[in-house]
């Protein structure tokens, strides 16, 4: 594998290297150490950790994500693959892939793959009928079985009970090769909320900035999970896909502290990108009429709540709330046609602005 620290391995590639294995143990040797896995990028060498034969028709494989520089949670995750060779009649396909335990099974429309199959994705499929479907004996097929011990486990960190994947995570990869800190790899993962919510005919879409958007906006509004998108800090990225599937009109619904952002402009919320909340704060506050001193005091704040506590010591809270959410209202608008119910609340779910419409309990 490479040593090139800041480049690793999809699920789909393990998956397709322990498929490799097995095969081998069958038709040749189990003795088997590595194996040459040809993805859509590059040819890549995979250590195997176990390989074992079966009988003389079936074989099994494991190995693992080797650690790179991105907080992966499939990272040192165990993927095994068992192989069993079947006859084959004339319609029989050469390769079927199916799933065991730790891999999760589709349950919502909208995804790459159809409800009631396992969640193992069309890429990752293409590289193991491709690998394998040359080695296979003739008159043979191959049935492959991919499972991930702990992936019921780890699959509670990940976006796929909100998706509809139940029962394990997905076996996923566009190239074969992860690379570190891949903003497209976690788009590609976010943007499918909005597919799955379309396909499934949901209505009113609340989006929020993460986890604690989410549990806030379950507390204080009338909606379900299922009406609920998760941007992460991709706000410009997630508004833009929603308005190209044809949504013109959501809830935007968050702490102050990241919504503020996009008062500014700011559309992508990651502190390391861009901040500006307390300059757009003492902007508003100043078009509301806040004084020279508490202005001062507002610059010098470190946190939005800070700076709504000396808000509400001059009764302007409220108002500088409204203007604020006024103003990420018309940057929406202006950047992607976008009609947006604007909700700004505290860590509690309070709501700041008043200038929204109905959406309560």
């Amino acid at each position: 594998m490479t040593d090139d620290n800041y480049i690793g391995v999809t699920t789909g590639t393990i998956a397709t290297a322990c498929s490799l294995a097995a095969l081998d143990a069958i038709i040749d040797s189990p003795d088997i150490a590595c194996v040459n896995v040809e993805t859509p990028k590059k040819t890549l060498d995979i250590i195997i950790d176990e390989c074992k034969k079966l009988s003389s028709f079936k074989a099994q494989a494991s190995a693992h994500k080797n650690p790179y520089n991105d907080p992966d949670v499939t990272v040192n995750l165990e993927i095994t693959a068992t192989v069993e060779l079947l006859d084959k009649s004339d319609e029989d396909s050469k390769v079927i892939i199916t799933g065991g335990v730790g891999v999760g099974k589709v349950t919502k429309p909208g995804l790459q793959i159809p409800v009631g199959d396992y969640a193992i994705n069309p890429v990752p499929r293409r590289m193991i009928v491709k690998n394998l479907e040359e080695k296979i004996p003739e008159g043979k097929m191959a049935k492959v079985t991919i499972s991930i011990p702990e992936g019921v486990e780890i699959a509670r960190k990940t976006m796929n009970p909100k998706l509809g994947i139940v029962g394990g995570i997905s076996v996923l990869g566009t190239t074969g090769i992860a690379r570190s800190m891949s903003s497209d790899a976690y788009k590609n993962s976010i943007v499918t909320q909005i597919d799955v919510a379309i396909a499934s005919h949901i209505d009113d879409l609340v989006f929020v900035p993460g986890n604690i958007g989410e549990k806030l906006a379950l507390k204080q509004l009338n909606v379900s999970k299922e009406q609920i998108i998760q941007t992460g800090n991709f706000v410009g990225f997630m508004f833009e896909e929603a308005r190209k599937r044809g949504i013109k009109k959501f809830t935007y619904f968050g702490h102050m502290g990241k919504l503020i952002k996009v008062a500014g402009g700011i559309f992508d919320t990651k502190h390391a990108v861009a901040d500006g909340r307390r300059e757009i704060m003492v902007t508003h506050a100043a078009l509301c009429g806040a004084g020279r001193d508490s202005l001062q005091k507002l610059f010098e704040s470190k946190t939005t709540d800070d700076m709504m506590d000396i808000l509400n010591e001059i009764n302007l809270s409220v108002e500088v709330s409204n203007s604020i959410a006024s103003a990420i209202h018309e940057r929406c608008l202006q950047r992607f046609d976008l009609d947006l119910n604007v909700i700004l609340v505290d860590m509690e779910g309070n709501y700041l602005n008043n200038n929204m419409e109905s959406y309560g309990k």
